[in-house]
């Protein structure tokens, strides 16, 4: 079924609501929800034969395109839009600019009602500038009434706020774009407040959206979405029942991480989450069965996201209960294990560079501090007493042959072990390590991610508790975002939001690609 456009009024306002037939009605009350703050069960929608109801068939209700529609009902309070307008940085005067020091890494976002779901997600998705450029880039003619249109230009305007402001931002337009698309983030309690929801199905719904309206900045044909976070995987499943096999090509915007009883670290979860064991129809049997199998990474992105699997949903107590085991994750994250083969063979000439520029470095640091230290042993053994006729000589004629190099430790002269030192320092370069080779490789990939975001989520539930973002900066610093403050945190902090309590824990780490440079 299409989709019709038709206009809401609701007392003083009309509203323009593009209604989706393939869903029901309830969602079309959700939309009108978020735009007028009138919650669903209270709606009362004329329709030809008497009220809309939340079920009903649209091939049935006679609603055409173009139709107004009359709405009753009487609206809860929405979330206040600030009492005062937006400062930026360059409207303050010089003396209260920067005062934190802050202003380089963005600004935060005010909770307007257990929304730290949303301001974590667009904290860490802030964080690439891959994402902002092309949002930025984002051209306003494209959007309408579009409800993804909607969005991505709520997201635009949102990060150009986020990277000028001078206080914490209040993304009471991106939030209101997000329930219009997305309903279910507009729920809310017996109490009416509005419900807290999961980071990581905020984080996918936006990533969703964001991947069908931006385009590349470099190719604008092609999904920025998909070029910065898109995982090519390949899976293989076998059903051993009838010798079926079955062989898929996708693509995925997160890694899982599967928890159990043996995961102790992130690895092993992914190679857990990799594992694909599913029902699925047999042609030979005719029947459902079971294919087993896993799936490999043929594709490396820019970015990638991997998600920690703790919340599953516990039937007795009819709510999403929460993992608490400690699993550990690294600050730089090896996937060459998860690869397909032909993609470990793309990324072997790479890792060899890598490895042998570092091998490199290794021999000259300590061809340098073999040096210095051997230079240090032999002024300390130089030095006798003030104005001795041989401290007078060696001073005047170093070179001479009546006073040689003294010897060192090992019995050889400091002129010899200077000689040894530049040879170590020549051996770096030796043939067995081209760098003309190495060089041909330079912005490639090697298959290791360098640890940039983390959105951690402190509580027992999916749907209580606080979510909160850890964001790497430029300047190698790390940033975390509480909703509107920003609180500067060290590297061993990170590592330590692995789980095992009722602290902070990592459920959405964000990785950054490292390239031979």
């Amino acid at each position: 079924m299409g989709s019709l456009k038709v206009q809401v009024k609701w007392q003083k306002d009309t509203y323009d609501v593009e209604i989706d037939r393939s869903q029901p009605p309830v969602v079309f009350k959700q939309q009108l929800f978020s735009l007028t703050g009138v919650p669903a069960d209270r709606q009362k929608i004329m329709v030809k034969g008497g009220m809309l109801k939340d079920d009903a068939d649209w091939n049935k209700v006679a609603v055409k395109d173009g139709q107004r529609l009359m709405m009753m009902g009487t609206a809860d309070k929405v979330p206040e839009a600030p009492q005062s307008s937006q400062v930026f940085l360059e409207d303050l005067p010089e003396n209260e600019q920067d005062v934190d020091g802050f202003a380089k890494y963005g600004a935060g976002l005010q909770n307007l009602g257990n929304t730290c779901y949303m301001n974590s997600t667009l904290q860490c998705l802030y964080a690439v500038p891959e994402l902002r450029q092309a949002l930025q880039e984002y051209p306003a003619a494209a959007s309408g009434l579009d409800s993804n249109s909607k969005l991505t230009e709520a997201a635009k305007g949102l990060f150009a706020d986020l990277n000028r402001s001078a206080q914490a931002v209040h993304p009471l337009r991106f939030l209101l774009m997000l329930r219009e698309r997305f309903p279910q983030f507009g729920e809310q309690n017996r109490q009416g407040q509005y419900s807290q929801q999961d980071a990581e199905e905020c984080w996918t719904q936006l990533v969703y959206t964001l991947k069908e309206t931006v385009k590349d900045t470099s190719s604008p044909t092609e999904s920025a979405i998909n070029q910065l976070f898109g995982v090519g995987l390949h899976t293989s499943l076998a059903c051993e029942e009838s010798g079926e096999t079955i062989e898929e090509d996708s693509t995925s915007y997160t890694i899982k991480c599967n928890i159990d009883n043996d995961v102790n670290h992130v690895s092993e979860g992914i190679k857990l989450g990799l594992k694909d064991d599913r029902e699925k129809n047999s042609e030979k049997l005719g029947r459902v069965a079971v294919f087993t199998g896993s799936s490999a990474i043929t594709k490396l992105p820019p970015y990638l996201t991997v998600q920690m699997v703790r919340f599953f949903y516990k039937v007795a107590a009819a709510q999403k209960a929460k993992i608490l085991r400690k699993v550990t994750f690294p600050l730089v994250l090896d996937t060459y294990e998860f690869c397909s083969d032909d993609l470990k063979k793309q990324l072997e000439g790479p890792r060899v560079a890598v490895r042998d520029e570092e091998d490199r470095k290794a021999n000259k640091d300590r061809a340098a501090k073999k040096a210095k230290m051997e230079e240090s042993d032999a002024q300390y053994k130089n030095k006798g007493k003030k104005g001795s006729k041989v401290d007078t000589k060696s001073t005047a004629d170093p070179a001479s042959k009546a006073d040689p190099a003294p010897a060192t430790a090992s019995g050889t002269s400091t002129t010899a072990s200077a000689t040894d030192a530049d040879k170590d320092v020549q051996m770096t370069d030796a043939p067995g390590t081209s760098i003309t080779e190495e060089k041909k490789h330079v912005g490639e990939m090697t298959g290791k991610y360098e640890l940039c975001g983390v959105l951690t989520h402190k509580g027992r539930s999916a749907d209580s508790g606080h979510y909160v973002s850890w964001v790497k900066q430029s300047d190698k610093s790390w940033i975390q975002f509480d909703d509107d403050q920003l609180i500067p945190r060290k590297e061993d902090e990170i590592v330590t939001l692995s789980g095992g309590g009722d602290w902070h824990m990592a459920y959405l780490l964000l990785y950054r690609a490292q390239r031979v440079s």
